[in-house]
């Protein structure tokens, strides 16, 4: 089980998938990329289409149609796509879930967890959505499982 939703974990393999396979111009399509990342067709679609509303992927319809990024795209952090599909929580709550936790009033983990919690939250700050092409494209990296 990872730290993001399941929704969230496939918008961010969807996002990597495309950015990959259009980086050198082109589009990919939804039945490729449910097949690329090992994720539901009609799941993935309704996902695309918020973010593609949301800027985050671009999509063009008609013969020649399908998702791509853009070099815009490319340069937004990875932590837009969280705060897109999962909102921020991750990045500002509780380890436990309970409402009121800060300082002030901290639950047993809080202190250990803000530290983790704010490392995340640099890292997919720092992290362009086009930083893992080029280990995508030479295989280093996978995107299933």
């Amino acid at each position: 089980m990872g730290i993001f939703s399941k929704t969230c974990e496939y918008a961010l393999r969807a996002v990597f998938f495309i950015s990959q396979k259009t980086s050198e111009g082109g589009r990919v399509s939804i039945k490729d990329i449910a097949i690329g990342i090992d994720s539901p067709e009609h799941f993935l679609a309704k996902i695309l289409q918020d973010l593609s509303k949301r800027g985050l992927v671009q999509s063009a319809k008609g013969p020649n149609g399908g998702f791509f990024v853009d070099e815009t795209t490319l340069k937004r952090p990875v932590a837009e796509i969280v705060e897109a599909v999962d909102g921020n929580g991750i990045f500002v709550g509780c380890a436990l879930g309970l409402k009121e936790c800060s300082e002030k009033d901290p639950c047993p983990l809080h202190n250990q967890f803000k530290t983790i919690r704010d490392e995340i939250h640099s890292l997919l700050r720092t992290t362009n959505i086009g930083n893992f092409n080029e280990e995508l494209i030479l295989g280093i990296n996978s995107l299933k499982r």
